[in-house]
């Protein structure tokens, strides 16, 4: 018998938006996972419990979806005129891996709250009641996001009677800015990385397809649901439980990264699940939403539903949301015209668990499409706090 013994890790487990994940403080993780490499991506994976061949996360604190599998440090920010800086990982649920090459919106509005409750914020800038506009640095896509926290007695606000479809109970409404999404600052390239609206994007054994390709919050490529063969109004059972639907939106997404130069092989896409999206569009319909409410027609400006790490997402994330509102703006993309076409500056759209409304300020610069920020509301909550523990071994 082993006398292996854990280590124990100050962490925060909290929902933000439809999503939730164990927090640490950058200072608080052990030295060799204060920096990036295989240490911090080992610990990641244990913490979560991956990877699992059972896809439970039993052994874990990760909740086996893509919205549950998450892990953020916060720091004090390197960065001028920013709080924190906010760094996020997508840990695989059945790989040995953790993808760093993207943000998460929803957890960007809990970052906002943690930065808070963590004591990263100036006391001085926290007001005793009112609003605290925390100034996050989004350190994967290098840029800048604006949370503004309602404080209340000079504690973070969390409950209150905000109601976000995808989220059991009300809370306090948080406002997220996210400035200059228009490319996803890894590649540092344009909103349309192809350089048109919408493409002709062929899929190895599925055809053409009509896509827009853009990166805006997060990478995403979008095509119309008729196309593949859906309404739009589909959720979670109607796809994820068929392994051939899920294998040719890999090929789509695949294709997609490939088009739009985030990879440079399809067997780069394995290792880069988090980035690109693949997601679906339609005009508007009645559906009912997972949690049996009815949804109308005249609710909502389109339909989108959207894929994170091989499997329909349950609701929509944050930073698809981004990229759903800015493609919106633009007349003449996919979304824009499942929307009606023509300018608007924001759009109402129905997903699996409701609905969501995203605004986004496009214009164009010399041609070229450019996004000055999106903006929504989420909502973050602490669920738990305390220590993490994981074998000594893990690190």
């Amino acid at each position: 018998m082993t006398k292996a013994t854990q280590i124990r890790i100050p962490a925060t487990y909290m929902r933000g938006g439809t999503s939730k994940g164990v927090f640490f403080r950058l200072q608080d993780l052990p030295a060799s996972c204060q920096v990036p490499g295989e240490a911090r991506n080992r610990l990641f994976m244990r913490v979560i419990g991956s990877p699992d061949p059972y896809a439970a996360h039993i052994d874990g604190m990760g909740g086996a979806t893509s919205s549950t599998s998450k892990c953020v440090i916060l720091s004090k920010s390197s960065q001028p005129e920013h709080d924190v800086d906010y760094l996020y990982g997508q840990v695989s649920i059945d790989s040995p891996f953790v993808d760093w090459s993207g943000n998460c919106g929803n957890l960007s509005t809990a970052a906002g709250a943690f930065a808070i409750h963590a004591g990263l914020v100036d006391p001085a800038r926290i007001p005793e009641n009112g609003t605290c506009t925390v100034r996050i640095w989004q350190a994967n896509i290098q840029k800048t996001i604006i949370a503004h926290v309602p404080v209340t007695d000079g504690q973070v606000q969390e409950l209150g009677d905000f109601e976000l479809d995808g989220v059991t109970f009300p809370a306090a409404e948080i406002v997220l800015e996210f400035m200059d999404p228009s490319d996803d600052g890894e590649e540092g390239g344009a909103m349309f990385p192809t350089g048109n609206l919408v493409d002709d994007l062929e899929v190895p054994g599925i055809g053409t397809l009509k896509a827009t390709m853009i990166a805006a919050g997060i990478p995403t490529v979008f095509v119309n649901a008729e196309d593949i063969g859906y309404q739009g109004t589909e959720l979670r059972e109607d796809i994820n439980g068929n392994p051939e639907a899920l294998a040719r939106f890999e090929q789509i997404r695949v294709a997609g990264a490939l088009r739009m130069g985030l990879i440079k092989t399809p067997e780069e896409a394995l290792k880069r699940q988090h980035t690109p999206k693949i997601a679906f569009v339609a005009p508007p319909k009645d559906y009912r939403a997972s949690s049996g409410k009815q949804i109308s027609a005249g609710e909502v400006d389109l339909l989108v539903r959207a894929l994170s790490m091989g499997k329909l997402h349950h609701a929509m994330m944050g930073t698809c949301a981004v990229a759903i509102g800015t493609a919106a703006a633009v007349p003449g993309t996919l979304v824009n015209l499942a929307a009606g076409g023509g300018e608007r500056q924001s759009v109402r759209f129905g997903h699996p668990s409701g609905t969501l409304r995203v605004g986004a300020e496009a214009r164009q610069v010399n041609g070229e499409w450019t996004v000055t920020k999106a903006i929504m509301s989420r909502s973050a909550r602490i669920l738990m706090e305390g220590w993490v523990r994981v074998p000594a071994d893990t690190i």
